[in-house]
């Protein structure tokens, strides 16, 4: 009998065997009362268990009853505990406890119009996520202007960020170097060059913290209070009330360089400091910009570039804690792109960029782990399982194809609901809609969560449907019982079902990709965009014909609809508003006359002489605007122009 035993495992890997061995005890530790486990060498104990209302004690992690050694070995295969290979319920053993997975979004207006909805949305909270939307202008790297096509435009549907002096006013009040404290920045095209704004704003608000505790900030200010007078100008300053919870870190250097406030050595220190502490995200995926969101500015081959010169930067300069990338599978969706479609694109975009980084010599484990993915949920079917489905991918992929650690194996992605399932007909159902689709995205264990506002149909979201929003997410994570539980979908018939049709389905997209020369050869003949237009096509088409029934828009329509159209709240920038950013901008130009030239020359030298171009943009942030980067970067490396 033993040997018949022995026999029947000979085939199997080691570590098929190891797991199987370490299954039990492994299944024993979730049964104790407490469990422990390390991230980052720091050890972590979680208690096992929560206290219902009627004294029942509910497993945070449901554990498998299997005995059957085969059951054993596929359930190690294809699931696993949270925080083991393959990931597919997840990439910790543990949610984190202290915060919830909340983004805090927001973009309208000048930089304090934003900051002031930061803050309210931060108060209370023992995490700030912030999210920060861009507006047109931004988004195609172009300076406020008065011309019409452009002033009409600056600070609507977005905040406006043209100089390194917004930047620290957006996010003033937050220091931005603690562990609890985060920044997205959903911006592509002008990404490098809106990420140095931010890391320069990151590094001059400790250089001011640094000067406030040796109470050196009043000379600085004075000093550039009287170079400022000298050109008849006036030190910038927070153009607005600030908000009650604002203490005015960030503030301290409006209009001055932290280089210059301080000597050498200590900028040195304090940059060092700044770049392995900060924490966030920018988004910068080149790809779906060709594919489906259209803000392209630059030449396809100049933007990977550039984002590849961010990464060995990061790379260089020991940042741990901010991606570089997050490769965007929303903006696919929005365009119309099915569930399928959306992650095999966003998948495949994101094997791309890792060859490209590997091209360049960079090593799996040196970049893999500031990359990140973000996905939108709808209502189909499939999005109940777009997170376990991808990092399964992710994570057999990188450790079989790339011979990734397990660190890097790891997929971190963001969801956002859909934006698309929003509905301007009875907009309060939207709220409904948003309701289902995070509760796909706590089930599935997202990294974070961002929930659209049910206005956004018609508005940027006013400061009334934020707070809704926010609200849908911690009733899901504080007051729904079953979201006690962090394994809620691991042995269900129908997820174990969806998730092997949705996986194949993927895998086949990924060898029509192939087919047509990988990504980039496929966005040659638009594959991607033909595609995600024709997906867009077969939705509209339903939702028109009735055989995809939505509720308040084709069905149940309301039977007193209201005799008067009803007057809604839209958030607009003002007139002041928008001159007030023109005259700050041109404030800038001139203080920063004389330095401009040198800084661009130093970059013009970067891309011409193939040295790290991002390290360049780092010094001409602090002195040049983004339009007068954006300009000088089209010279240097053409400007995009869409394959027809």
């Amino acid at each position: 009998m033993v040997r018949l035993y022995n026999k029947k495992l000979d085939p199997l890997p080691p570590t098929v065997l190891k797991q199987i061995e370490d299954f039990s005890g492994k299944r024993e530790l979730y049964l104790k009362e407490s469990f422990q486990y390390q991230v980052r060498q720091k050890t972590i104990e979680v208690e096992n268990r929560i206290k219902s209302l009627s004294g029942l004690m509910i497993p945070k992690v449901a554990v498998p009853r299997f005995e059957d050694l085969g059951e054993i070995t596929k359930w190690l295969g294809l699931e696993n505990f949270p925080g083991e290979f393959p990931y597919t319920a997840g990439i910790f053993p543990f949610k984190r406890e202290q915060e919830d997975p909340t983004r805090m979004f927001a973009g309208e207006g000048i930089a304090e119009k934003t900051n002031l909805r930061f803050h309210m949305l931060a108060e209370g909270q023992p995490a700030t996520r912030l999210s920060t939307a861009f507006d047109s202008v931004t988004l195609y790297g172009s300076d406020p202007h008065p011309r019409p096509d452009i002033f009409g435009k600056v600070g609507n549907a977005g905040v406006s960020v043209c100089t390194v002096d917004d930047a620290k006013r957006l996010y003033s009040g937050f220091d931005l170097c603690t562990a609890n404290t985060s920044v997205s920045m959903t911006i592509n095209g002008p990404a490098p060059t809106v990420l140095a704004f931010f890391l320069n704003a990151a590094v001059d608000q400790q250089v001011e913290k640094h000067l406030r505790e040796n109470g050196k900030l009043d000379e600085v200010r004075n000093n550039h209070e009287k170079r400022y007078a000298e050109q008849d100008l006036k030190l910038p300053g927070y153009r607005m009330e600030l908000p009650k919870t604002h203490q005015g870190l960030g503030l301290g250097l409006l209009g001055i360089s932290g280089s210059e406030a301080v000597d050498a050595e200590i900028y040195h220190n304090i940059r060092e400091h700044t770049l392995t502490s900060v924490r966030g995200t920018v988004q910068a995926d080149i790809l779906k910009e060709d594919q489906a969101q259209n803000t392209c500015i630059f030449s396809t081959e100049f933007a990977l570039r550039m984002m590849g010169d961010i990464q060995e930067f990061f790379t260089g300069n020991g940042v741990r804690n901010f991606y570089s990338v997050s490769i965007s599978g929303y903006h696919i969706a929005e365009a119309g792109a099915n569930p399928i479609t959306q992650v095999a694109f966003t998948l495949a975009n994101g094997f791309t960029i890792i060859e490209y980084y590997l091209a360049r010599g960079l090593s799996i484990d040196g970049f893999a782990r500031n990359l990140s993915y973000f996905f939108s949920n709808g209502m189909d079917p499939e999005y109940a399982v777009i997170g376990r489905v991808a990092r399964r991918i992710f994570a057999v992929a990188l450790r079989d194809l790339y011979q990734a650690s397990e660190a890097s194996c790891k997929l971190k992605y963001h969801i956002q609901t859909s934006g698309r399932s929003l509905h301007a007909m009875e907009i309060d159902f939207n709220d409904i809609r948003t309701t289902l689709q995070a509760l796909y995205a706590v089930y599935d264990n997202c990294n974070s969560l961002h929930t659209n506002a049910y206005d956004e149909a018609i508005t940027t979201p006013t400061e009334e449907s934020v707070r809704r929003a926010l609200a849908i997410q911690l009733i899901i994570n504080h007051e729904l019982g079953q979201a006690f539980n962090q394994n809620p979908l691991q042995g269900s018939f129908v997820i174990e079902e969806l998730t092997h049709l949705v996986e194949e389905a993927i895998l086949s997209e990924f060898i029509r990709l192939s087919d047509r020369g990988g990504v980039l050869g496929a966005m040659e003949t638009m594959y991607q965009r033909n595609k995600i237009q024709e997906e867009s096509l077969h939705y509209e088409t339903l939702k028109h014909t009735g055989e995809m029934p939505i509720m308040g828009v084709n069905t149940f329509l309301n039977p007193q609809p209201p005799e008067e159209t009803e007057e809604i709240q839209l958030a607009r920038s003002t007139d002041d508003e928008k001159y007030m950013q023109i005259n700050d901008l041109e404030l800038f130009h001139r203080f920063h006359q004389a330095e401009r030239e040198p800084a661009l020359k130093k970059l013009r030298n970067a891309v011409l002489n193939d040295e790290n171009t991002f390290e360049a943009l780092m010094d001409c942030a602090k002195v040049c605007s983004l339009g007068q980067v954006t300009q000088e970067l089209y010279r240097l490396g053409g400007q995009y122009r869409r394959n027809m």
